[in-house]
């Protein structure tokens, strides 16, 4: 069996692995661009890019031609070229698994109005899909930008195994801690019908069948309950300051019109925004199953 560098028992795996990892991380938006003429339809020498990136770094940003062009077969054929095929598909994606996420979607969509990402909000440190069942976890992801406000919403991206490497140089008794099947719940979510989803506890770090290692994480403060030992509540705490501040490897950007992000669910956040009349912010996001495979 080949060596885990996520298994807490093996140091000489880890160690190999960091190592790696470190020496090629991305430090600068600019390393992991991809331009392209029309992401529906990459050349190969694009379409290895974005699979070499997304093994490196486990995220690409790609700079397209299609500018403000609404279509939505943008995102879904550019991830199809990729490895992305099963859409997390939910109620808030207008029936066909792509989320426009955007406040005047919010304004039509009385519902979506009472979650963030369809507001001019900041949104702090997540993966996506963090309250999906384990059958259902999201891997893969795009983003890709139709319109951007007038002014605001940068992310900063920062690849959840960088994460993994911070915690675990500072005690690999942290990442032991949140890796507790329980570490992390969702409690339920209610409507007038009932239970519309189900309490939900995971870890936050875990390995895939594959060997490759999972993040499920938010930041929020609210509607999240942590596992109350001591352990767990250090650990938590101890990631929460990691990412309060900036890294070497933390990615900061705006994705403008044509462009958007490729990743195997990395951290990110967004922050709050502006819109005017004319610059209504509007992005598409595709949640996959897969991660970016060739």
């Amino acid at each position: 069996m080949t060596p885990s560098p996520f298994a807490l028992e093996d140091a000489a795996a880890y160690r190999s692995w960091r190592q790696r990892k470190l020496d090629t991380a991305p430090r600068r938006l600019e390393d992991i661009l991809v331009e392209v003429d029309d992401p529906r339809a990459l050349t190969p020498a694009q379409r290895a890019r974005f699979i070499e990136l997304n093994a490196v770094a486990n995220m690409a940003i790609y700079a397209g031609k299609t500018g403000r062009d609404p279509d939505k077969e943008i995102p879904r054929r550019l991830g199809a070229q990729l490895g992305l095929v099963h859409l997390d598909g939910h109620w808030l994606t207008d029936g066909d698994d792509i989320s426009p996420i955007s406040v005047r979607g919010a304004e039509e969509r009385g519902e979506r109005r009472d979650f963030i990402p369809y507001t001019d909000k900041s949104i702090k440190w997540h993966t996506d899909g963090y309250y999906n069942v384990p059958e259902r976890t999201v891997r893969g992801m795009v983003l890709h930008c139709v319109e951007s406000a007038a002014s605001g919403g940068e992310n900063q991206l920062l690849d959840h195994e960088i994460a993994y490497i911070l915690l675990r140089d500072e005690d690999p008794e942290l990442v032991r801690a949140l890796s507790q099947p329980d570490a992390m719940t969702i409690p339920a979510r209610h409507d007038d019908k009932g239970v519309a989803r189900a309490e939900q506890s995971g870890p936050v770090f875990s390995v895939d069948a594959q060997g490759f290692l999972h993040m499920r994480y938010t930041a929020r403060a609210v509607n999240i309950v942590w596992r109350t030992d001591a352990a767990t509540q250090t650990a938590v705490a101890a990631l929460a300051r990691i990412l309060a501040q900036p890294t070497p490897w933390t990615l900061r950007g705006r994705l403008e019109p044509g462009m958007g992000l490729v990743c195997n669910n990395v951290l990110h956040d967004r922050g709050g925004f502006t819109e005017t009349p004319d610059r209504r912010r509007l992005l598409y996001r595709a949640r996959y199953y897969e991660r970016v495979t060739a």
